[in-house]
């Protein structure tokens, strides 16, 4: 009931907001308005908001969440709205999700593609348009974590607060006041899920379009890499042997330095699980080829 009653009428044209009414004071010298980056965003949409009463407005991970539920009241407005945030009017062209109305340029974590997963299955894994939609919007998304938030190009992510509501002894949300960067266990974490979400996508779509068993590939394997990069076990990795827990890194002038915090932070790891079935292989033969050859050339990568 709900999320029924939490859907709105939601409009937000982000140029026309910019601008003001007509012949305002002037703003403060310097001054930019909210969400200046986004002027490509002209929201004038019915969207489920986490509460019209307290939160009206749309938050895009909260949304993920919801129309997980909501598939079992209407499959179709939960595929809609998962769709509309991939859309030209929503999306970033650099591939970025917006966050929500007061700052669309926060980062939250990628859970949209395990949503539209989730929401064709409780539909009965029928609609593959719906799916391959996505997942072909979400690819640019992939790709704008991978060229934003790897800021060393070793499979270890930043990614700020990502709305988990945690206190760090840094505000992750900022620039670190001494430099350098923080290489987080969450952030990385929810980048190997986002893999692995992505990977069973593609094996989906791949049983009806054998084209896919290439993005298959390309995921099976980022997700090795991500794994291989948290778990090594001397100074360059976030896991920490002898505590048996993931801490985030501060990476400043070459120095990781592990802040031993235990927090959610440090569980996230947990839940980039993805399993792979021998029926599935053997639908694939080309996908099935791919790894025997990672398996057979790439060793030292698996041991994680």
């Amino acid at each position: 009931a709900g999320l029924v009653w939490s859907q709105q009428f939601y409009y937000y044209h982000v140029r026309d907001w910019g601008r003001g009414a007509p012949n305002p004071p002037p703003p403060p010298a310097g001054r930019q308005p909210p969400n200046a980056q986004w002027g490509h965003v002209f929201a004038r949409d019915v969207l489920s908001v986490p509460d019209k009463w307290e939160f009206p407005w749309f938050a895009v991970w909260d949304t993920a969440f919801h129309m997980v539920p909501y598939a079992d009241l209407d499959a179709d407005f939960a595929k809609d709205q998962l769709l509309r945030f991939l859309r030209e009017w929503y999306m970033h062209p650099n591939g970025q999700l917006a966050a929500y109305e007061f700052n669309f340029g926060d980062v939250n974590p990628p859970v949209h593609a395990w949503a539209c997963r989730r929401v064709y299955e409780r539909d009965g894994r029928r609609d593959r348009e719906f799916l391959a939609r996505a997942f072909h919007k979400l690819n640019l998304n992939f790709t704008w974590w991978v060229n934003r938030k790897d800021t060393t190009g070793r499979h270890l992510f930043s990614g700020g607060f990502l709305g988990l509501d945690n206190i760090g002894v840094f505000d992750r949300s900022r620039p670190l006041y001494s430099g350098g960067h923080l290489e987080q266990a969450d952030g990385t974490a929810w980048m190997a899920f986002y893999c692995a979400e992505m990977l069973a996508i593609a094996l989906e779509l791949a049983a009806a379009d054998p084209v896919y068993e290439d993005m298959a590939s390309k995921y099976l394997e980022h997700y090795v890499a991500i794994a291989d990069a948290i778990n090594t076990l001397d100074d360059t990795g976030l896991w920490d042997e002898a505590d048996g827990f993931y801490y985030d890194h501060l990476h400043h002038h070459g120095h990781m330095t592990p802040l031993r915090l235990r927090s959610m932070v440090g569980l996230i790891p947990l839940f980039a699980v993805e399993l792979l079935d021998r029926d599935t292989l053997a639908r694939l033969p080309a996908f099935r080829r791919r790894l025997g050859w990672f398996v057979q050339h790439r060793p030292e990568l698996l041991g994680h």
